[in-house]
């Protein structure tokens, strides 16, 4: 389906490309930073969904509609804004965990908020990758320069790009987990309001970003 030239180019590129901060960096530091190593791969795995789902959309014309459509832009645009904006206001306003009397349960505190929070933490990532158009338009730009279609399969091609692609980001993203994870149980016995506020203003803070770029 590929040769190795073609191949390489992409690998080469792909894995700059992943490895360049961008707003899925900072949705993964936040969720890590908030509940520890267990959400952080939760938020990964759900990143990594939305990148196959967009993979097989830009095969699917998806993302070739997004392009020539102003509206269809624009609507995903700001429903994925609205979104993260939604999700930032509901973490400040929160409630603080409640303080435990003796030592020891404030440091099995973390795990277990983690373990409850990870069960949407998953659907939400998808959500917040799907409902990028950016990402869209970026498979519509990045990966038709390496398909052929005079192999076939154009369909095929897309998601098999999108699934290496995904393969480099989830590598990634796993990093990123491991080590904000082991730094943010550091702070673990800190607890208090501070870590929601810190994940809610990255979550307003990427749906204003998202909120105001261009079609461009």
């Amino acid at each position: 389906m590929f040769d190795t030239a073609t191949l390489t180019a992409y690998l080469i590129a792909a894995a700059v490309l992943v490895f360049i901060p961008g707003p899925g960096t900072a949705w993964i530091i936040a969720q890590s930073a908030a509940g520890g190593t267990a959400r952080g791969v939760q938020a990964a795995f759900g990143l990594e969904t939305a990148t196959l789902i967009h993979a097989l959309a830009a095969g699917l014309g998806l993302s070739a509609l997004l392009a020539t459509s102003a509206l269809a832009f624009e609507v995903l645009k700001y429903a994925g804004a609205a979104y993260l904006i939604w999700l930032g206001i509901k973490a400040w306003r929160s409630a603080p965990a409640p303080a435990d009397a003796t030592a020891e349960p404030v440091a099995e505190a973390l795990p277990a908020t983690a373990r409850v929070s990870a069960r949407h933490v998953y659907l939400r990532s998808v959500v917040t990758g799907v409902l990028n158009p950016k990402v869209a338009l970026f498979f519509l730009a990045f990966l038709p320069q390496f398909v052929h279609p005079e192999r076939g399969m154009v369909w095929l091609q897309f998601l098999v790009l999108g699934a290496l692609l995904s393969m480099i980001g989830m590598l990634n993203s796993l990093m990123l987990s491991f080590a904000v994870g082991r730094f943010g149980r550091r702070f673990a016995a800190g607890g208090g309001r501070w870590k929601e506020r810190l994940t809610g203003s990255v979550f307003i803070a990427l749906g204003l970003r998202l909120a105001v770029q261009q079609r461009g």
